[in-house]
């Protein structure tokens, strides 16, 4: 990357699965970008420029999310730039056979393909198997390793004997050593598959992860783990442990999680999605310091968090109710070992008799293969991928159209995946629908007759030039990044919305931003709903009336009356969680609105950040459509608040990468007021000034406050020389350059 960015002057954009791990590749990156003089740009959530900005001098390493780096291509395919893109890395490529998120990589990819020649593609991963096709789709030089820089060693524990994963052995496993701890009988029913024996093997000198099925039995495990942990163990780092719990405390407004209250002492935490940000980063900080040195968590952490441990433990061979896969295994053992500080690793893997069999096979088998996502019933992406290939001029008429479908992973894979229909055929079918949808339109009518003969594999050389506009709607839709299935919707409420906007509060602007696949997976308590609804001004419950939700329908749902008039069940969902954001922005404190709804703190701020991201696609959508002005400025605003969520003052601090909330907080107090005041802040004396904060993290910090300094600055500055330019068509110019001639 370096080398693009340096040598040959190019931009370069990096994909990263998750906003955890886009954060930290920010952090570590920027103190190379202010030393070495280009930019280190964040494209995830509701951050990120479309199209980036033009840069004269230095150039840009953007590092995105699947999502914003699909968003990002197309602005620069858009505006012609794409082969400013010198360099396109994907971590974790295998995400490609993923789900909606796969089929949005998959556009990625085959669009760079596609319009630029000169974009070189890195894709890495450790858990791939049908990479022939992979190469296939991507063009690509195959180059593998089996080289790791700690050995790991693999074991499984049945009772109380641990076996280590031998292939060469005829069952797949040969003895090692029996567990040596005393149990009594009372301990034997508190923790029945010896974790406690197994973690206190490495504990507290050396690091463990236990992964478990869900995030309930993550907090049951850490709590059992802690009531047989002997109290020895309280001495080790007390001064450090007793930190943590203050900073926890400091960071969520003086609250604790009893379960964290009772296990941090010993050394020991959970770490899953229920946890907000600012909690899991603090956690995370004091594992990587060995403060904390055990983890339970979920599979998330596998792919989300680089957080290596001496030993690993998979709690048994679940995944929530799902039996595990072996890319899953993969991932999650793939965390034992850490490079430089350990000479082994080592994962365990608990199992009953009864899953024995299913377990050897898993191991002896080799990764699940990996298959486009485009044509799946549930992604639809391939309708998305029209829309955009038409509103990019990409390909406009039928035939280009399938010839590009020909050149993605799915075309690649046609023959295993298309057993009823041919690719031309979906193809045709696809661009019917859009059409139909109002997102397309078509210069010859797609007719049954015509175009969808059974027996032909291709079409005509006449049906090969129909061709295809996007309309307002559709250019809306894509450019707002907004799922089709919702895109009707959305227009409805913005054009009803525009009758009778309530203004006197932000419930109704927070409602049209709340996102729709999170209301429908939403399941209302009726008692919390009824209380907060009676607590609404009238302006406020005028806006439920709006929606059709009336007081007298929740009071019925709360006290479990019939009812019988019908109401959208999705409206009654989406506003209940506009109640949840509404009070959030309010009260800013995550803590006591997870107490009022009785929903998990982590899922509140997840609620959050998909709003944030939501408001931002849906002011993209404005955009498009003049009848939506209104809405722009509105929601340039909204966007702003769901994003921080915290008093203003706090919001230039937390556009520095890696600080959050609680941090914000601090620097605040101490005078840091101002992203000039980081900038220019002297790391020692941050670290002297501020509580818990390493050598690493203040450098870290200053080092991305600088960046963003410089490159506000150079856009300012760029804006600047633009404005005193000459224009190009300035009419003196064309005239002595017509005389010339």
């Amino acid at each position: 990357m370096l080398q693009e960015l340096l040598c040959r002057r190019k931009d370069v954009l990096m994909i990263l699965p998750y906003v955890a791990i886009v954060q930290e590749k920010i952090s570590g990156l920027s103190s190379f970008g202010v030393e070495l003089g280009f930019f280190v740009e964040e494209y995830a959530g509701s951050k990120g420029k479309f199209p980036p900005i033009k840069r004269r001098e230095k150039k840009s390493l953007y590092i995105a999310t699947i999502e914003k780096g699909h968003s990002l291509v197309n602005s620069l395919i858009e505006t012609e730039r794409i082969n400013s893109l010198g360099l396109v890395v994907v971590d974790e490529l295998h995400m490609i056979g993923e789900g909606s998120r796969g089929a949005i990589l998959e556009m990625t990819l085959a669009k760079i393909l596609y319009t630029s020649k000169t974009t070189q593609i890195i894709g890495m991963s450790a858990t791939l198997n049908n990479v022939e096709d992979l190469q296939e789709f991507l063009q690509a030089e195959y180059y593998t390793s089996q080289f790791r820089p700690v050995e790991l060693k693999e074991y499984l524990k049945i009772k109380d004997t641990i076996y280590e994963v031998d292939s060469k052995a005829e069952n797949g496993m040969t003895f090692s050593r029996l567990l040596n701890y005393k149990y009594s009988d009372t301990l034997k029913k508190m923790d029945p598959d010896h974790l406690v024996a197994l973690v206190t093997e490495v504990i507290p000198n050396y690091s463990c992860l236990v992964f478990c099925p869900t995030k309930k039995n993550c907090e049951n495990v850490a709590e059992m783990i802690c009531k047989i942990l002997s109290k020895e163990y309280l001495k080790h780092k007390e001064k450090e442990k007793h930190e943590v719990i203050k900073n926890l405390k400091n960071i969520s407004n003086g609250n604790l999680c009893p379960v964290l209250k009772h296990t941090i002492p010993f050394g020991v935490a959970y770490h899953h999605g229920g946890l907000t940000s600012d909690e899991r980063k603090l956690l995370e900080e004091a594992y990587s310091a060995g403060v904390l040195c055990l983890f339970t968590c979920t599979s998330t952490l596998a792919a989300g968090v680089n957080l290596p441990a001496r030993r690993v433990i998979l709690r048994a061979p679940y995944v929530a109710k799902e039996f595990l896969k072996k890319n899953q295994y993969k991932q999650m053992i793939g965390r034992a070992g850490r490079a430089g500080i350990d000479s082994t690793g080592e994962s365990i893997l608990i199992l009953q008799e009864k899953d024995k069999q299913q377990v050897l096979e898993l191991i002896s088998r080799p990764l699940e293969n990996c298959y486009s996502q485009l044509v799946q019933e549930f992604t639809k992406g391939i309708h998305t991928l029209f829309l955009s290939l038409i509103g990019l001029k990409i390909a406009t008429n039928l035939g280009d159209i399938y010839h590009f479908m020909s050149g993605t992973f799915f075309g690649v894979q046609q023959k295993i995946l298309l057993k009823e229909r041919s690719l031309w055929e979906i193809t045709v079918e696809s661009l019917r629908y859009l059409t139909e949808k109002g997102l397309l339109q078509n210069d010859t009518i797609l007719t049954e007759k015509g175009l969808l003969q059974k027996d032909t594999i291709h079409g005509s050389e006449e049906e090969f030039q129909y061709s295809f506009h996007i309309t307002k709607l559709g250019r809306a839709s894509f450019k707002g990044a907004i799922d089709l299935a919702y895109c009707d919707s959305l227009y409805r409420d913005l054009k009803k919305g525009l009758e009778g906007l309530v203004l006197e509060s932000l419930l109704h602007l927070i409602y049209l931003t709340t996102p729709y696949d999170m209301a429908s997976q939403c399941h209302p308590d009726w008692m919390i709903y009824f209380r907060q609804f009676s607590q609404l001004s009238p302006a406020e419950q005028n806006v439920a009336v709006l929606l059709g939700v009336s007081e007298n329908f929740i009071g019925k749902k709360a006290s479990g009356q019939a009812i019988r008039k019908k109401v959208d069940k999705n409206i009654v969902n989406r506003l209940y969680l506009s109640f949840v954001l509404y009070t959030l922005l309010k009260e800013t404190n995550i803590w006591s609105v997870s107490e009022k709804f009785n929903m998990p703190r982590g899922y509140i701020q997840n609620l959050l950040s998909g709003a944030a991201t939501f408001s931002s696609c849906v002011l993209h959508f404005c955009e498009e459509l003049e009848e939506f002005w209104v809405y722009r400025a509105l929601l340039v605003e909204l966007t702003k608040k769901l994003t921080y969520c915290v008093k203003a003052e706090l919001i230039p601090l937390m556009e520095v990468t890696g600080v959050l909330e609680g941090r914000a907080r601090q620097l605040y107090n101490a005078g840091y007021k101002s992203l000039m005041h980081l900038a220019n802040a002297n790391p020692e004396v941050l670290i002297k000034t501020i509580d818990h904060l390493s050598r690493r993290q203040a450098k870290q910090i200053v080092s991305s406050a600088k960046l963003l300094l410089h490159e506000k600055a150079e856009a300012l500055q760029e804006e600047v020389e633009e404005l005193l330019r000459l224009p190009s068509d300035f009419p003196g110019i064309v005239a002595s350059s017509v005389e010339k001639a």
